[in-house]
């Protein structure tokens, strides 16, 4: 995160809520990053998450599927072949 940059996010956040300054930076630069995902590394991931929880893979890419509008920056829609393709090449 550039210095300076988020400095006025940082002191709302450390006047507004017990987080130290350093745990205010830690935050934003989550969130921050969490944003900047890509399509495909924001599909692998939740495959990988939902699959754990022992969701099948029909399950798993309609609900991805749904949820990919829904981020930041939505990309194009994506077919559910379109989305296996990205997990499985």
């Amino acid at each position: 995160m550039p210095d300076r940059v988020y400095d006025d996010l940082l002191v709302h956040l450390t006047r507004t809520t017990s987080l130290s300054a350093g745990e205010a930076a830690r935050v934003v630069a989550d969130v921050l990053a969490y944003f900047a995902e890509q399509a495909e590394d924001f599909v692998r991931r939740r495959h990988a998450e939902l699959k754990a929880h022992g969701l099948t893979n029909d399950q798993i890419f309609e609900r991805v599927a749904a949820e990919l509008p829904q981020r930041r920056v939505a990309p194009p829609e994506l077919s559910l072949r379109q989305l296996r393709r990205i997990v499985y090449g």
